[in-house]
């Protein structure tokens, strides 16, 4: 992949020509390796389909929770996808070439994010989608609230993946983090067990969570209120903003040079 080397100023054309070129190799290494993702779409649907009946049975919105509920966990799940990304990076000592060429940190992290922004708006959205056909989901009255929300709660996932990437020093500390993370703020925040059956402590905590705020907003975004989606929205796009400020910083200060290793 070529990028162009560094010289003074800075073009509008040239920086979404250079994140366009990241973006279609990394689609490629992404369609390369379609395992990890065609089973973060897979599963779910299985699960749901196994776990329907005790909900419907035990909840009045069985549905909606086990739906919305599996899709949140397992959109969770998906952010080693991220950390992968960049991470790989610096275990194939590439990060160094990158850096030296004239993209600065910000085109980079868009570059390595940009199709698994994509990959993460066609997971939920099959889901979804999964969800009304087979699990009796109901139909959303206003679809668009539902892509602002599936395209909200991805772009915070992405920046929490990527901040991740930027902290952890192998890919085996990247999985146990992400993996044990995911259940942890996926259950906290109500994936599993509506957050009115929780123990009282984990009631008190799950604002805590980003899986809390998306789970808010994704049911809030299924039934038509629009109201109710505003404000987890813009809670997860807050925490988006910080843990992407914050990757794009350290990619900025040099992380990931080859010595580091």
């Amino acid at each position: 992949m070529l990028l162009d080397v560094p010289r003074p100023g800075v073009d509008l054309r040239g920086s979404v020509r250079r994140i366009a070129a990241l973006g279609r190799h990394n689609m490629i290494l992404r369609l390369r390796d379609p395992g990890q993702m065609i089973s973060y779409v897979a599963m779910p649907m299985v699960l749901m389909l196994v776990l329907r009946p005790l909900y419907v049975k035990a909840l009045d919105a069985g549905a909606t929770q086990v739906a919305t509920g599996l899709m949140v966990m397992f959109s969770v799940f998906a952010i080693s996808l991220v950390g992968n990304a960049i991470l790989s990076e610096r275990t194939w000592r590439t990060w160094d070439r990158l850096r030296v060429s004239r993209a600065p940190a910000a085109e980079l992290l868009v570059g390595k994010t940009l199709p698994l922004f994509v990959v993460m708006v066609v997971q939920q959205s099959i889901l979804l989608v999964y969800g009304c056909l087979a699990i009796g989901l109901p139909v959303p009255p206003n679809p668009a609230v539902v892509l602002m929300s599936v395209v909200i709660w991805a772009f915070a996932l992405l920046s929490i993946g990527a901040a991740l990437a930027t902290i952890v020093r192998s890919h085996g500390e990247l999985s146990v983090i992400s993996d044990v993370g995911a259940l942890t703020l996926s259950s906290l925040g109500g994936a599993l067990v509506p957050l009115s059956l929780m123990p009282e402590w984990a009631q008190a905590v799950a604002p805590a969570s980003p899986g809390y705020w998306a789970l808010t907003m994704m049911q809030a975004a299924v039934a038509g209120d629009v109201a109710g989606t505003l404000r987890p929205a813009a809670v997860l796009l807050a925490i988006g903003a910080l843990a992407g400020t914050f990757a794009a910083r350290r990619l900025a200060r040099g992380w990931g040079r080859g010595g580091l290793m």
